[in-house]
């Protein structure tokens, strides 16, 4: 990533977690006051939302020093186990809102719906202007991972505003943990895609928008090449990949190889995004012993 798109990130993390913070802080005491827990279930979300922003921000800081002789790829995954601890952090999270609603099943609890639904409301608001100012930058696995947190939030939101109506109308109080265990559900949905996504990238699996059969099947056809072994592609970093290979070529023509690895090079590059690529070359076995002038 170019060093002002990551400036560009931490302008967009910064608003966002001030805006995350405040309404976090109005929703939990809202909840408290108005006997809610699906708001304070909410507030809760927010509360993970400001430590993964936290964390994006030390990730984007990290990365951006430069490599060293023990760091060679610099901390581009930083970036990475920031992302694994914020969906971890949802995980564990959405358990502790099912827990806290079951208990308020047990012992029913009087709400306070006009409160509810204001807090809500204003809690709304934030989390869409949060979303524009995340989408409109696109990026990086941690800026999505801050970004499908305030996307939980939205919607918790809006269903908090649907059962304070409810319990406005009806007066009908179990909406609430019902409520609460759904935001649970959306919660432990965001966490698990972010440790998965993030979790391959650990183990070095191949990225997911590339078919690694069509990758070797279109290096094995490159002019000049005989066949392709030892082929891996991973991630470094969002939006880095690598690819490593041994490529066996079809002459003896020591001369040549420049120009087969350029001609693999520049399409690796235009047709899967590749750029960060380790080629050997590797000639024939009948090769051997042969003197070229």
């Amino acid at each position: 990533m170019l060093p002002e798109q990551r400036a560009k990130e931490r302008k967009s993390l910064l608003l966002t977690l001030a805006l995350v913070t405040v309404i976090m802080v109005v929703e939990w005491v809202g909840g408290w006051l108005t006997g809610s827990l699906a708001l304070r279930a909410d507030a809760g979300h927010m509360l993970t939302d400001s430590v993964s922003i936290l964390l994006a921000l030390l990730a984007l800081s990290f990365a951006s020093r430069p490599a060293d002789l023990k760091r060679t790829f610099g901390f581009y995954r930083m970036e990475i186990l920031a992302a694994l601890a914020n969906g971890v952090t949802l995980v564990v999270l959405a358990v502790w809102i099912v827990v806290e609603a079951i208990e308020r099943f047990r012992s029913p609890a009087a709400i306070d719906a006009v409160p509810m639904m204001a807090i809500a409301a204003v809690g709304l608001v934030a989390n869409i202007v949060s979303l524009f100012v995340l989408h409109r930058e696109g990026g990086s696995l941690n800026l999505r991972g801050a970004f499908l947190h305030v996307l939980g939030d939205t919607l918790s939101s809006v269903g908090v505003i649907v059962a304070a109506g409810i319990v406005l109308l009806t007066g009908w109080t179990p909406i609430d943990p019902i409520l609460s265990i759904a935001i649970a559900m959306v919660i432990v949905w965001s966490g698990v895609r972010l440790v998965r996504d993030a979790v391959d990238i650990l183990l070095e699996a191949v990225p997911a928008h590339l078919d690694l059969a069509e990758v070797l099947h279109r290096m094995e056809t490159a002019e000049g090449v005989a066949r392709v072994h030892d082929l891996h592609v991973w991630t470094i970093s969002s939006g880095m990949h690598s690819l490593s290979a041994h490529v066996v070529v079809e002459s003896c023509d020591m001369g040549r190889n420049e120009e087969i690895l350029r001609g693999l090079r520049a399409m690796l590059a235009a047709e899967f995004e590749l750029d960060h690529v380790t080629l050997q070359i590797e000639t024939p076995a009948h090769c051997q012993g042969i003197e070229l002038h």
